[in-house]
């Protein structure tokens, strides 16, 4: 039965996303923010009934410095395909005033939501979101009050061409529409092409993941497997913050960061089983200048993955677990994956995760490389794989035989303590074909809680010259 309802999924999902690919290529519309919004005037933060509504963080994204050039703002193949077209952008609102602090808020109830756990809200959240980002002539806000507002797939779409940055405030908790075939493209909620955006509060997003994890077929390794939605998606933004927010029970990936810039995540609870299939708390890919810190992840897959593409990613005070660990990559899995380079962890807590500090590459089609990558100053508690080097991922091949075409160099392990069930601590399979190089382990001091009878504690070292030095347990390699 699940099979077949996996089936009937597939088809709608892929025959919908061919529609909308269609659709783009004739030039219509491709998103419900195209829909007109009633003209209704923005409140004053004063006006609500909601008493604790905040403003948007002093230390909200720089606006007025010029950023780096942006990416193409064209849309990719996998961008979010058309959902509707529902005529031209909204009338400006009339009788907008600011709040005390500045910003215009525009509450989606005044634009007919309701919070009472039943009716899909993306239309009313649209149409605030058009008037913030569109139609405002002061900073705006956005405000999901207090309440559980259901939302089916939801766009905010850029760019904005009211004042930096426009912010959106969720005191409430927003859940997930469960019927698959609401879904034609991998995101549930989905910010694109804005430059200057905060999402703030300490509100929740639902993505009532038990309903679709059925249905995952990306369990294994494949590239052709149908993507489940991801909760949050950022494509093509920049200069962001998001502080405070919840993730519970996404279908895939909780918050997903695709072709961004200078993007801050601080503050984050995500929450998922330990064995929900693809559930990353955080995915990055092709981003730069992405910085994640003082959160607490707990998913079925990567606390957080860092993607192809992706260079000066910083990562600290971050507690992960369940999950397996935070992870470069997986790296090598398409033809067209980039290099990925600049990635710090610090400071970070690994509580019962399968892997700690982890790079991972495939195979490969095209030459490309791993460097600049810093794991320092971690704590792991009863974690299986500490520290690993995978060059063989995704390969049912007998492990130390990678051909792997992706080079792994500067990369440092360091000041890494605690306990680990896994008698090989630190584990480096590299590539035959390029071999690891520049590989450090220092200060690392581990003790092994075996499980079983084998109570042989070592380092294992294929394809690699690592320099190992300080306190050390396990013992380094014995060829190093």
């Amino acid at each position: 039965m699940a099979a077949k309802a996996f089936s009937l999924f597939s088809i709608v999902f892929l025959s919908c996303s061919i529609l909308a690919a269609s659709s783009r290529s004739l030039g219509h519309p491709r998103s419900l923010i195209q829909a007109a919004a009633p003209a209704i005037p923005a409140v004053r933060d004063a006006d609500l009934a909601t008493p604790d509504a905040r403003a948007a963080p002093a230390n909200a994204p720089t606006v007025g410095v010029a950023p780096a050039a942006a990416p193409d703002a064209t849309p990719s193949a996998d961008a979010a395909p058309a959902t509707a077209s529902i005529g031209a952008s909204p009338a400006a609102p009339t009788g907008a005033a600011p709040d005390t602090s500045g910003l215009t808020v525009f509450n989606v109830k005044t634009f007919g939501a309701k919070a009472d756990n039943k009716t899909d809200n993306a239309m009313a959240f649209i149409h605030a979101w058009i008037a913030a980002c569109k139609n405002s002539t002061t900073p705006s806000k956005v405000l999901i009050p207090a309440g559980v507002f259901v939302a089916g797939p939801t766009i905010f779409e850029g760019p904005c061409t009211s004042p930096k940055p426009v912010t959106v405030e969720v005191l409430g908790t927003v859940v997930s529409t469960v019927d698959p075939s609401d879904f034609v493209s991998p995101e549930w909620f989905s910010f694109e092409h804005v430059d200057g955006l905060v999402i703030t509060g300490n509100g929740i997003f639902d993505g009532q993941g038990p309903a679709f994890w059925p249905y995952n077929d990306c369990k294994g390794k494949s590239s052709t497997c149908v993507s489940l939605p991801s909760s949050l998606k950022f494509n093509v933004v920049s200069n962001v913050i998001v502080d405070g927010i919840s993730s519970l029970n996404s279908k895939q990936f909780h918050f997903h960061i695709h072709e961004s810039k200078n993007f801050t995540l601080r503050r984050l609870t995500i929450t998922a089983p330990r064995n929900s299939p693809n559930t990353d708390g955080i995915h990055i890919g092709s981003a730069n200048l992405v910085t994640v810190s003082d959160s607490v992840i707990g998913t079925g897959d990567d606390c957080i993955s860092i993607g192809e593409g992706s260079t000066n990613v910083t990562i600290f005070n971050v507690t992960c677990g369940p999950g397996h660990g935070i992870s470069v990559g997986s790296l090598g899995k398409r033809p067209d994956d980039e290099s990925v380079s600049g990635v710090s962890v610090t400071n970070c807590t690994f509580k019962g995760t399968t892997n700690g500090a982890r790079i991972k590459t495939m195979v490969g089609s095209s030459p490309r490389e791993a460097r600049s990558i810093f794991y320092q100053d971690l704590l792991m508690e009863n974690v299986s794989n500490p520290i690993v080097i995978d060059q063989s991922y995704g390969s049912s091949k007998v492990r130390f035989s990678s051909k792997s075409l992706w080079k792994i160099s500067d990369v440092h392990f360091k000041n890494i303590k605690g306990t680990t069930t896994t008698n090989s601590g630190v584990s480096f399979d590299c590539s035959m074909k390029n071999p690891c190089e520049d590989i450090e382990v220092a200060d690392v001091h581990l003790t092994f809680l075996p499980t079983r009878k084998n109570t042989t504690f070592f380092s294992s070292c294929s394809n690699a010259n690592p320099t190992f030095s300080g306190t050390l347990n396990p013992p380094a390699c014995a060829d190093a």
